[in-house]
């Protein structure tokens, strides 16, 4: 099989890029993007010129570590499908891929298709976990939960954070990710005594990011490799909005900003937070 590559090259986060062609005239189809680029690395160092930087891990499509834009589309073209689970049969013989990392102000560039995703973990780290007592695992059968909420709050777990949702958005917002996170615990018993404040604490993160807002595009859920459901940012909005109308004492005590955060304004932080 027979491919030409135009990859985006960075040598670091200041530094100017550009695409350089690539051409490969004998790959497996069988083969994923990840192991393709693996063959031209060694070509690479062979030759004694610098190898393609780009993140990877598992290469079992659950780390959400390996994402990129195929010709314009975050993961590629195969719908529920991560980089390195991408196969070559899914392109034609001779066909020009163009590789591209995530743009989003949020993920500077750090060198070649890898960017710095930190701050994904960030808006984790601001609320998305819940407070419980030290101490053994309680029984996963203690608390009864309805199935249907059961079988959402697994499926807005299923987000891996590969950032694909804010590459794809023409806003950048990081809208899937954090409501898939607030679904994910706001669904379940255990989640809702900090269910409210949670959503403040980490919109006031993702806005403090430097993620755009989102407009219901809906090019999040096409590009989801875990096909999260655009129905998650619905009750990140609706979570958002009640705690910011019954905290006395979170960030965003002026229930107008829920509207600026709607419309795309910046919102502040509070000083003494």
């Amino acid at each position: 099989m027979r491919l030409t590559l135009h990859i985006w090259r960075q040598k670091g986060p200041q530094a100017q890029g550009k695409m350089v062609r690539y051409q490969m005239d004998n790959v497996d189809q069988e083969m994923s993007v990840l192991e393709m680029l693996d063959v031209l690395n060694e070509e690479l160092i062979t030759k004694g010129e610098e190898p393609v930087t780009f993140e990877h891990d598992c290469r079992e499509g659950i780390c959400g570590s390996c994402g990129f834009m195929i010709n314009g589309v975050a993961h590629g073209p195969q719908p529920a499908t991560t980089v390195c689970q991408l196969t070559l049969r899914h392109f034609k013989d001779g066909e020009e891929l163009y590789l591209e990392p995530w743009r989003a102000k949020a993920f500077p560039i750090m060198k070649d298709l890898m960017v710095d995703r930190s701050a994904l973990d960030r808006i984790i780290s601001a609320g998305g976990y819940i407070s419980v007592p030290t101490g053994s695992a309680p029984d996963g059968n203690a608390i009864p939960i309805p199935k249907e909420d059961a079988d959402r709050s697994m499926d807005a777990a299923a987000c891996i954070g590969c950032g694909a949702c804010v590459a794809a958005c023409p806003n950048a917002a990081a809208a899937l990710f954090t409501g898939a996170k607030i679904a994910h615990l706001g669904l379940l018993p255990q989640g809702q005594p900090e269910r409210y404040q949670r959503a403040l604490h980490m919109i006031a993160q993702v806005t403090q990011e430097g993620f755009g807002s989102c407009t219901n595009i809906g090019e999040c859920e096409a590009v989801c490799p875990k096909q999260i459901k655009i129905e998650v940012i619905g009750r990140l909005n609706h979570d958002f909005l009640k705690g910011s109308w019954t905290s006395r004492k979170e960030p965003y005590q002026d229930p107008g900003e829920f509207a600026r955060w709607s419309y795309g304004s910046k919102l502040q932080n509070d000083p003494a937070r």
